[in-house]
């Protein structure tokens, strides 16, 4: 039988059965707790993945995992302590990059971080700006044109008064979504609302360090169906189905909050080409793509940053990644 992995951690997993999707999800195992395509991930499977099972004894909702289909898309970031790739979702379409205004402080380093791997990973991606209810100072909107300048769609959201939740509906409807962001800036609080229901636990802030606390402690996947969800978050359309997906799917995983994102799989001289408004420049500079971007006379990413085509901070961001990449030790 064939399945989607719509949660699970170390060696289990539950999977739903994309024939009887009526019939309630399976617990599994990995039979032999080896799956080939996924030696050298942190993490075996993800929400998302399309996996062969066996099932267990009728009644006892458990299984096994026999093989791993292959995947379109994988959003993955490179975690720390385990000291391998992470892969937070599978088979996506689009990668909703959260953040807030405030209350957390709002990161752009933070973003330019997950940009960069949604592109290398090939996925369109958005950036979505929770708790605006809370305003933004000018600082932030500064911050926020600039993304939009480069090419970059922001939706300014609130979870809590529903403002914009029919623009970001209209975006993923049909689609498979990841939600990505730091602790805090209410990816559970938006699904819940585009749900209507409370459905997700979720945390306070941390009044102390001014960041959120880890709710989700795994990713999951949720299902919007497009009639009851579609109305109840502002009144759109059934949409498309998405790739692989049932007619009419929106799907959404939330992925527990990230205090720090390091890029996985991009290698230092390729950051430049996953950059938009980077990559044009890439090879045009006096030494070629042997520039360093620091001090050579001719470097056109520093002669943009001076002409205002390149944000500062985002040049700032560029050289901290490239440096974290080839083995240094910068703090985003």
């Amino acid at each position: 039988m064939k399945g989607l992995v719509t949660s699970g951690s170390r060696n289990i997993f539950t999977v739903s059965l994309e024939h009887d999707p009526a019939r309630p999800p399976l617990e599994c195992r990995i039979k032999g707790k080896i799956l080939k395509d996924s030696e050298g991930f942190y993490n075996p499977l993800a929400p998302g993945d399309r996996v062969s099972i066996e099932a267990g004894p009728p009644r006892s909702g458990t299984g096994m995992i026999l093989s791993l289909e292959k995947r379109r898309s994988v959003f993955t970031r490179f975690n720390q302590k385990g000291g391998a790739p992470q892969i937070l979702a599978a088979n996506v379409d689009i990668a909703l990059l959260m953040t807030s205004p405030a209350s957390p402080p709002f990161r752009p380093r933070f973003l330019d971080r997950a940009l960069l791997q949604a592109d290398a990973a090939g996925l369109e991606a958005f950036i979505v700006c929770n708790k605006y209810d809370l305003g933004a100072d000018p600082d932030v909107e500064e911050r926020l044109e600039d993304f939009i300048r480069i090419g970059y769609r922001v939706l300014r959201v609130s979870a809590k008064t529903r403002a914009g939740l029919s623009e970001l509906r209209a975006l993923i409807d049909g689609k498979s979504s990841v939600l990505v962001g730091q602790s805090g800036t209410g990816k559970s609080s938006l699904i819940n609302a585009l749900l209507s229901a409370s459905k997700f636990r979720v945390g306070a802030i941390n009044e102390k360090y001014d960041r959120g606390n880890h709710t989700t402690t795994m990713a999951v996947m949720v299902e919007l169906p497009p009639g009851r969800a579609g109305a109840e978050a502002g009144g759109f359309g059934a949409g498309e189905p998405g790739p692989g997906g049932r007619a009419g799917t929106t799907r959404l995983i939330d992925t527990p909050g990230i205090r720090r994102f390091v890029p996985d799989g991009i290698k230092p001289g390729d950051i430049i080409f996953h950059l938009r408004e980077f990559a044009p420049l890439a090879g045009t500079c006096t030494y070629g793509l042997s520039c360093s971007h620091r001090t050579e006379p001719g470097c056109k990413i520093m002669e943009a940053v001076s002409a205002g085509v390149i944000h500062e901070d985002r040049y700032e961001s560029f050289l901290r990644i490239r440096d974290e990449l080839s083995g240094g030790k910068y703090a985003d």
